[in-house]
């Protein structure tokens, strides 16, 4: 019903910069929240940052004042841009996001497939 794809990831050094985007597509009324989450290998799977109604944002200590959540409400889309990386951000990114379907009162939550984020000398 609803695919969001992830895109931007990618080999880079540290003190690097690097802009992930995620497209959400197919039967979707509305997105409440959409977000970034990832993991790094023996480790779970954590919150990056955040976006609510396209305006609220959260963001993970370890990231704030490095990374930055946006949205385009328009075309159903949210960027993580990341300065100054570290090797600690090596993961595997995931967009995620709150969905209103095309049924007014279904709403879902929803998964990327992921990108490998890698910062290493």
């Amino acid at each position: 019903q609803v695919q969001l794809v992830e895109s931007g990831g990618g080999l880079v050094h540290p003190g690097g910069s690097l802009r992930l985007s995620c497209a959400a597509s197919g039967s979707i009324r509305s997105i409440t929240a959409m977000g970034w989450y990832r993991q790094a290998p023996g480790k779970q799977r954590e919150l990056v940052a955040t976006i609510i109604s396209g305006v609220t944002t959260k963001y993970a200590d370890s990231v704030k004042g490095r990374f930055t959540i946006s949205r385009d409400n328009a075309k159903n889309t949210v960027c993580l841009q990341m300065y100054s990386l570290k090797p600690e951000d090596t993961a595997v990114y995931y967009c995620n996001a709150d969905v209103q379907l095309d049924i007014p009162t279904m709403f879902d939550n929803f998964w990327g497939q992921g990108t490998q984020v890698t910062v290493s000398s």
